[in-house]
């Protein structure tokens, strides 16, 4: 592709994935403009916290089949002002901005493992990260993350090229130009816009929109009780559920992480109720944290009856008064604002390399992969990316593109584990870093080869977080155990 006539690149959101392919864009030194829209505040993408109480979960069968996050309509004529959407679409329709921080989560993979491979992460440590993993804890508050997206952004010229507050509606390609639609929210009117570019690099993350199961009575459970039904998204700490019987479903980290908060913390009513059974755990970090002894794991949930609080589990057993029901059960991948790329079993079809769209390599994705060594995958990503468009990098053939995909799915399957770089870190890495090259001497981001103390780093986080909650479930059961000695002696 010729770097020639591309001069003008969109870039969508200011999170780790968007920071970083802003820079590499950036030290290109080929673009005539640089554009990031991002529809939050400022950066930090999945970092960022709210103020605001998250908003109660609604449409609950379009959470089920993946239909609830829509495209907004788009006036006719452009620019535009549209009374606020907040007052009318957005008021029918979420659009899932809201954050999902909560005020103590930390990360739970190693400093090393997230940090760019020229930027390193500060040594900020909690004294709740200290009092889990000791001194040297190698996981940090959620606030030293977002500070680390913000100061790469920060970098000269570059808070010049994003514009905060400003969502991006609709991409299209018109003609050899990319069409990209904006609306900037307002108090009483939206104002819409089109600026036109010739690359588009798509960088908006994918936790955004919660992916809650279809189970009979839920619907009616959340309405009868407003807030009862959450997503671990929504999720801002264990206060609101003080002496309140919860179920915890999904097997995942973020339902483990909530299920052992409530349990140890002794502030739920004993035992937090989990819905783990028959469920894979996460390959990552395994079920030890549901093998704490005020949590009790059950199969899945078969019905819920919201006249009398119970849910009903597939084996004929129930759990009564339930207060709240909290699902760690991961997002649905959405891309509303991309109407001719299609979401397809949790991926994007049509990604050479998880990164160039090979139907129109003047778009191009960065994220778009699955949970391991992600910041480093970004970077590497971007840089291909930023080269690829800078004309820089030379792609092979659409055949042999496609050829790539479609052996890669024979392999993995055409669903999220397509997306699973692990445990190929090293070939995909190397191959990234082929592909992009060293660019033009003196300008461009250059890419390291991959050190296997990454994958060491990786794996020991791991391996950390999983002796915590040994550690906790151990000192849980030898307080039960004191606690039954010391009743036993009082009844002498």
């Amino acid at each position: 592709m010729s770097g020639a006539r591309v001069k003008r690149v969109a870039v969508i959101g200011a999170g780790p994935a968007g920071a970083i392919a802003v820079d590499a864009l950036a030290r290109e030194k080929a673009f005539d403009v640089i554009r990031m829209f991002e529809r939050r505040e400022g950066p930090g993408g999945c970092w960022i916290g709210d103020a605001a109480p998250p908003p109660k979960l609604r449409n609950l069968a379009a959470l089920a089949d993946g239909s609830a996050d829509r495209p907004l309509a788009i006036p006719a004529t452009l620019p535009a002002q549209t009374p606020a959407a907040a007052r009318t679409d957005e008021e029918r329709q979420p659009r899932f901005a809201e954050s999902s921080v909560y005020p103590y989560l930390e990360t739970n993979v190693e400093d090393l493992t997230m940090e760019f491979s020229q930027e390193p992460i500060p040594a900020e440590r909690s004294a709740l990260g200290v009092a889990l993993h000791g001194p040297d804890t190698p996981f940090r508050p959620w606030q030293v993350l977002r500070r680390y997206v913000q100061s790469l952004l920060e970098r000269s010229g570059y808070p010049d090229l994003v514009a905060y507050g400003t969502w991006v509606e609709r991409v299209e390609k018109v003609g050899a130009e990319w069409k990209v639609t904006l609306r900037k929210p307002g108090v009483a009117t939206d104002y819409w816009w089109v600026e036109w570019f010739d690359a588009v690099v798509v960088a908006n993350g994918h936790y955004w929109v919660p992916y809650v199961p279809h189970i009979e009575g839920l619907d009616e459970f959340e309405k009868a009780r407003p807030g009862s039904v959450l997503h671990s998204k929504h999720f801002r700490g264990r206060q609101q559920f003080r002496d309140k019987r919860v179920v915890v479903v999904g097997a995942s980290v973020s339902a483990a992480d909530i299920a052992v908060d409530l349990a140890h913390s002794k502030t739920a009513q004993s035992p937090v109720h989990a819905i783990t059974i028959g469920h894979t755990a996460n390959g990552y970090f395994g079920d030890e944290a549901f093998k704490h002894p005020q949590i009790r794991e059950h199969p899945s949930i078969a019905r819920v009856d919201a006249a009398t609080r119970t849910v009903h589990l597939i084996d004929g057993q129930s759990i009564a008064d339930v207060d709240h029901i909290v699902f760690g059960t991961g997002y649905t991948w959405s891309l509303p604002f991309l109407p001719q790329v299609p979401v397809r079993h949790g991926r994007v079809p049509g990604l050479y390399q998880h990164v160039v769209w090979h139907a129109d390599p003047t778009l191009a994705f960065v994220g778009a992969v699955a949970a391991g060594l992600t910041f480093k995958i970004f970077e590497w990503q971007a840089v291909l990316a930023a080269r690829v468009l800078a004309g820089r990098a030379s792609l092979p053939s659409a055949a042999e593109m496609r050829a790539w995909e479609d052996d890669r799915a024979r392999a993995r399957g055409d669903g999220i584990k397509f997306c699973v770089v692990n445990p190929d870190f090293e070939e995909y890495f190397e191959t990234v870093r082929r592909l992009a090259g060293e660019g033009q001497e003196g300008v461009g981001r250059k890419l390291p080869e991959f050190r296997q103390e990454w994958l060491v780093s990786f794996n020991r986080g791991h391996e950390r977080r999983k002796a915590m909650w040994k550690r906790l479930n151990a000192e849980a059961r030898a307080e039960e155990l004191l606690g039954s000695s010391v009743k036993a002696v009082a009844r002498l």
